[in-house]
């Protein structure tokens, strides 16, 4: 993914839970959010 931002944009307007703000980690940024089952997954992206 090139732009972490607008993914996280998109996927909130999609109707995507995230359990988490963005944060920045040393390899990158990331955002933690939920599938239907309940699962948790973490977006990454570049800094």
């Amino acid at each position: 993914m090139e732009d972490f931002e607008e993914t996280y944009t998109r996927m909130r307007a999609a109707g995507v839970e995230f359990v988490t703000d963005p944060r920045s980690e040393p390899y990158g940024r990331v955002a933690v959010f939920l599938d239907i089952a309940g699962n948790r997954w973490d977006l990454l992206g570049p800094e």
